[in-house]
């Protein structure tokens, strides 16, 4: 009954409206021919990188980041699913192997290394891109795998604008996101706040579970797969995003930006659970600040700029269950806090067109206090169990980047870094490029980096397992690759990319069993990963006021573990790392007309093992699926506002798939939103 009413919604938008319609719709025409130049940044030389422009970044914004990457990278996004942890992880490393930051400012959690992306709405990220392999040592250290940054920049706007928008979608989810600006010249002042709401009770197909069909005499006669809904999975997001930013229009600019995030979120059952829903309460609840401030001073040939910020997260995970008297008893009752001081200063000198020459020094300073409140010790009292630990993380980069003709260009960044009082040695980088062709822009590209890990917290404090022992994951990464870019302008652009990439990491870290009932992280793993990259995208007015939006990625990557047996029963040496596809890939493409869209998004993963035996006998493997995605959109615009009315199909095709063992996905489900952008 809520898809056809859904359905009713879209079909039911005002006819009056599309009849009022003012005829200020852009007009394209075809022009002649034009050849542009344009200086290669010399900040990226030999950089493979990928860029999401706005467009992609703002086509759902009820989507997360980590549903960004999925349709526009060939990345791994590990879901466990709908509104649970995100994360990413780039060319067969692990998500504790990216690094990710926010205005500058690494957001990874100290205590996991990891960052969740279903916790950042697309509709508060301007600018996002990733840096793959080697190319993340220009930015931060401890990549292995390859870095995340993302941004917000001002609005730019010229007196008040507002923007609101409204969403209904399937499951009982409710969007609602809000935009309030002010600009001057030298003013830029903006606030955001997205509220996320849903039952989130979505009907799927239990493959871990069988139901027979007996006959009269109570044999079995039959099985099949139930149809189940998902339970204890409702949540409650909420965010607001503070930015103001100022330009003194003389070569000076500072910015303030601060995000709140309040969530309140319960974990789905297991598909292999049968328990009753009614019968526990397996909640997650987060509340994060993050504020940054920063100034840019900027010349003609150098630039200096400094950033002072500071992170609040406090984390809480409850468990109750029903012990059998109708009362819940509480299980556990863990809760954690991270305290990070964040510090960075950089500048930059031009000498010329030749020389570009970088410095950067940042800190990073975590307390952080994990505890399960509710361990029983043998007297029958309550004990506090956990850890309090503090950490200085500190990096510092020089880098010498050298043009020595408009055709080539080479690179050499050297980085250190310390966590506590422990120093790595130096991080060499180095990164060539040369134009092979004009006509078409063709690029050759080529790099070698060396890079460093430390432990997260967890891994070296949590109770019980944390490893004080262990060693930094270290590697060394090399990277090829070719780039062009043609087109004809006011008709065409056309670029791509492809990249073959060998990585070998040491000292993997990987928590195991021991014979005490828990887990325990040891470096055991010598990890090869290799493979190819590849991407594409076009632009293409093909006829009158139609235009065509088209990119594509691929990825191959192998991620073998090379190191030493285990014990004598270890069958993972010379295996694919579990839950890392091999192969992976998606598209999306965006075809316009006048005030019309029609965006179709579709991604790929290969099958994934569970087991780093690559034991595919009962639940030792993942299938390989495929999703697709369809937004109709449809912008009106009058003298008094703008209008948007956009419906969107996800999971077009009803796909049946798992990103995480025994964590339920949904079919296919809609959804709708009504914009509007009044004009002052």
């Amino acid at each position: 009954m809520k898809k056809y009413l859904l359905y009713i919604l879209l079909l039911s938008i005002p006819a009056t409206l599309f009849a009022q319609q003012e005829s200020i719709t852009k007009r394209i025409f075809q022009i002649d021919e034009a050849t542009i130049y344009a200086d290669r940044p010399m900040k990226e030389i030999g950089i493979q990188k990928t860029s999401f422009d706005s467009v992609r970044l703002k086509e759902n914004i009820a989507l997360s980041v980590a549903d960004i990457l999925t349709y526009n990278s060939s990345i791994f996004v590990k879901s466990h699913g709908r509104a649970t942890l995100s994360t990413v992880a780039f060319r067969g490393t692990s998500a504790s192997h990216t690094q990710v930051s926010w205005n500058g400012m690494k957001i990874n959690n100290p205590m996991l290394g990891s960052t969740d992306f279903s916790m950042i709405p697309s509709y508060f990220i301007d600018d996002a891109s990733l840096l793959h392999g080697t190319s993340s040592v220009n930015e931060i250290g401890g990549g292995l795998g390859g870095a995340v940054k993302l941004s917000t920049t001002p609005a730019n706007n010229n007196g008040f604008g507002l923007q609101y928008i409204q969403g209904i979608g399937s499951f009982k989810t409710f969007d609602e996101f809000l935009r309030i600006t002010y600009g001057t010249p030298k003013w830029q002042i903006s606030t955001r706040a997205v509220l996320s709401t849903s039952a989130n009770d979505f009907k799927y197909r239990n493959h871990d579970k069988k139901e027979n069909i007996y006959d009269e005499n109570m044999n079995i006669i039959e099985q099949y797969y139930p149809v189940e809904t998902n339970k204890s999975g409702s949540f409650r997001d909420f965010h607001i995003l503070q930015e103001v930013y100022y330009n003194t229009l003389k070569g000076d600019r500072f910015g303030l930006n601060a995000w709140y995030i309040n969530s309140n979120r319960e974990l789905p059952l297991l598909t292999t659970d049968y328990s009753d829903a009614t019968e526990f309460d397996n909640r997650q609840r987060e509340q994060t600040f993050r504020g940054i401030i920063n100034w840019d001073h900027l010349r003609s040939n150098w630039k200096l700029s400094a950033k002072g910020g500071y992170i609040y997260t406090w984390m809480a995970y409850d468990y109750k269950r029903d012990i059998g008297n109708g009362i819940m008893s509480e299980m556990t009752r863990s809760r954690s806090t991270i305290n990070t001081i964040y510090g960075n200063a950089e500048g930059e000198y031009y000498i010329g067109k030749k020389w570009l020459f970088t410095a950067s020094l940042s800190a990073h300073q975590h307390f952080v206090t994990s505890k399960d409140k509710n361990i029983i010790r043998q007297d029958g009292d309550k004990a506090i169990v956990g850890y309090q630990k503090g950490r200085i993380e500190l990096s510092g980069a020089i880098s010498a980047k050298w043009k020595p003709i408009e055709e080539m260009g080479i690179s050499v960044v050297l980085r250190e870094e310390m966590y506590g009082t422990v120093f790595t040695p130096i991080i060499p980088a180095l990164f060539i490029d040369g134009v092979i062709c004009k006509k078409g822009n063709i690029v050759a590209k080529a790099s070698i980096s060396r890079n460093y890990r430390f432990p997260s917290l967890n891994d070296l404090y949590f109770l019980p397992g944390g490893n004080p022992d262990l060693k930094n994951e270290s590697g060394w990464s090399y990277d090829a690759g070719i780039s062009f870019s043609t087109g004809k302008e006011g008709i065409y652009t056309l670029s791509g990319s492809a990249t073959w990439f060998d990585s070998y990491i040491h000292d993997w870290i990987i928590w195991l069993p021991t014979t005490k009932g828990f887990f325990s992280p040891r470096n055991i793993k010598d990890v090869h990963a290799y493979g190819v990259e590849i991407e594409g995208k076009l632009d293409w007015i093909f006829a009158r006021e139609w235009k065509l939006d088209i990119g594509a990625n691929f990825s191959w990557t192998p991620s073998i573990n090379n190191g030493e047996p285990v014990s004598i029963a270890d069958q993972s040496v010379g295996k694919q790392l579990p839950y890392v596809p091999e192969y992976s890939s998606s598209i999306n493409g965006r075809l316009s007309w006048r005030g019309w869209a029609f965006t179709y998004k579709w991604c790929y993963y290969s099958q994934r093992y569970t087991m780093s035996s690559n034991d595919i006998s009962l639940t030792g493997k993942l299938p390989s699926y495929f999703m697709s995605n369809i937004v109709l959109e449809k912008n009106l615009n009058f003298k008094w506002a703008d209008l948007s009315i956009k419906g969107a199909i996800n999971n077009l095709f009803n796909e049946e798939y798992l990103s995480v063992l025994s964590r339920p996905m949904p079919g296919i489900n809609f959804e709708i939103f009504v914009g509007i952008t009044p004009k002052f």
